[in-house]
């Protein structure tokens, strides 16, 4: 069964979620480190950042929100994000 191009599987503009999970390392450096690589594709708004611990605290879940036009920049923005530092497993 042949799968859809990704290009048809969103309707541009829409809001899009990119969740990252890293290392919990108490300052927010993984954070910081993906609102960095995320705005190095597209500008944030000011609440488009949440973190959340693991249950132990050993990891950070952080997601943020933003605005997409095109696959490109979908792409783009996975693209920074593979270059962070400790990253585990990117959503």
């Amino acid at each position: 069964m042949a799968h859809p191009p990704a290009e048809t599987l969103l309707d541009f503009p829409c809001d899009y979620i990119f969740k990252a999970f890293g290392p919990h390392e108490g300052e927010g450096t993984f954070a910081a480190a993906v609102k960095t690589a995320v705005e190095s594709v597209l500008p944030l708004s000011l609440d488009a950042v949440r973190e959340r611990p693991s249950s132990n605290g050993t990891y950070v879940c952080v997601s943020v929100v933003v605005r997409l036009h095109n696959i490109a920049q979908v792409h783009a923005i996975y693209g920074a994000l593979q270059g962070i530092p400790g990253l585990k497993y990117l959503l």
